[in-house]
């Protein structure tokens, strides 16, 4: 969407104190740890962009608060598997021998919006060593989420989401529904399911100094049936849905999804039906 277009949809813009009384409104409260997906444009135009966002953010929790986003880089993958868009199979070694290695301070965020990016440069931020699928946090618990994430358990126990669930951290949806919910990926590598499998990747990182390519296996990961196992949720928790200009805004405690999603994929998912 244009900025033009927004303006034109936007009534009254919003402030970095507006957005935090209206995060308040939502529920938000000084001391949570909160794991925050959004979509900018939901939020009309808002006064400082994507850094007063920022700082509504760590304003609603206070200093006693944790905010985390995802900061993936999933161009440091494996090119093989490539869809959106795939590459030439000619291509393939070439991206594994060049591509850079990951480094948490300057390897980019892909796919994931404006206000991860400038999150993961902001001070204090501290960010996970995976170098495909990492997260970043500042707050009183952000060492805690973001230390030692394991390479083959992207979403898993030794993960930021992992350890969301052991803080019994909240989830913030703002402007995004539950397809965007990265805690089911956490629920997905905990649920038993009919066709479930790893799968074979690969990333840029540096090892003992010198740059490699590293080949790793970590659970196959699908997000198709995220939408309807997000309603189911909603519905059986009667989530409360607020609204912050046209953003639809959900808050609840990671650890009800995830536990919900567990039992909803163990009764629902069947990969061996559309394989």
């Amino acid at each position: 969407m244009s900025e033009q277009k927004l303006i034109e949809q936007t009534k009254e813009p919003l402030t970095v104190q507006t957005l935090i009384q209206n995060l308040h409104r939502c529920g938000v409260k000084e001391g949570q740890t909160i794991l925050v997906h959004l979509a900018m444009s939901q939020l009309g135009w808002v006064v400082g962009g994507a850094e007063a966002v920022i700082q509504a953010l760590i304003g609603a929790v206070g200093a006693s608060g944790t905010i985390m986003m995802v900061t993936h880089s999933a161009g440091n993958t494996d090119p093989a598997n490539w869809e959106n868009p795939p590459v030439p199979k000619s291509w393939v070694q070439t991206i594994r021998e060049n591509m850079p290695a990951y480094d948490p301070m300057t390897t980019p965020t892909r796919g994931v919006g404006v206000v991860p990016e400038l999150f993961r440069h902001w001070p204090g931020t501290l960010r996970s060593s995976h170098p495909a699928f990492s997260m970043a946090a500042r707050g009183p618990n952000a060492q805690f989420l973001t230390e030692d994430h394991c390479l083959t358990e992207d979403m898993g126990h030794r993960s930021p989401l992992g350890r969301l669930y052991q803080l019994d951290g909240h989830v913030l949806l703002i402007g995004v529904t539950h397809w965007n919910n990265t805690s089911l990926h956490y629920a997905e590598f905990q649920a038993d399911y009919p066709g479930k499998q790893n799968e074979k990747i690969g990333s840029a990182m540096m090892v003992n100094g010198e740059r490699k390519w590293v080949p790793y296996e970590v659970v196959e990961t699908h997000t198709d049936d995220f939408g309807p196992l997000g309603e189911a949720f909603d519905q059986h928790y009667q989530i409360p849905v607020h609204k912050i200009h046209n953003a639809e805004v959900r808050l609840f405690k990671q650890r009800l999804v995830v536990d919900f999603g567990i039992q909803w994929m163990a009764a629902n998912r069947d990969l061996t039906q559309s394989s």
